[in-house]
């Protein structure tokens, strides 16, 4: 009788540790931190030799646009999808929510504590909406450069 041995694989062969391309968060206070520590992840394990000003942006962003989803896109209980994409040319990011306003540029103000965080996300990528059936997505691109 023949026994068959497996045999460890070697480090050559090993598969990469890649953290999953789909976040689902509680809409809470914790939520855009919870966001920003994995786009940070994503990027830094999907792009080979990234520059932290561009993890910085990009986790920026994710943390602009949950932000808007938790104060403005969701209700008491609901949860959030977070999509990220990232390669060498860029990083996509996806908010889903659940509510069907889309969110609008608010007029520029130095008297208002709030309202900041999607001029934000418009300087520092390209951004836009779609819709889904129960709300919508806000998806934002950083080019890196």
């Amino acid at each position: 009788m023949i026994k068959h041995q497996r045999s460890a694989p070697s480090a050559c062969c090993a598969l990469p540790v890649v953290p999953p391309l789909r976040l689902v968060v509680e809409s809470s206070g914790r939520a855009p931190s919870t966001a920003r520590a994995y786009a940070r992840k994503v990027v830094e394990n999907a792009v080979a030799g990234t520059d932290p000003d561009y993890v910085f942006t990009v986790a920026l962003v994710v943390t602009e646009l949950v932000t808007n989803a938790v104060r403005y896109g969701t209700e008491p209980g609901d949860s959030l999808l977070v999509v990220l994409d990232a390669d060498d040319v860029r990083a996509r990011v996806e908010v889903h929510d659940t509510v069907r306003r889309v969110p609008r540029l608010k007029p520029e103000s130095g008297e208002r504590a709030r309202g900041r965080g999607l001029r934000i996300v418009d300087a520092l990528a390209t951004w836009g909406t779609g819709e889904r059936p129960l709300g919508k997505y806000v998806w934002a691109e950083v080019r890196r450069r």
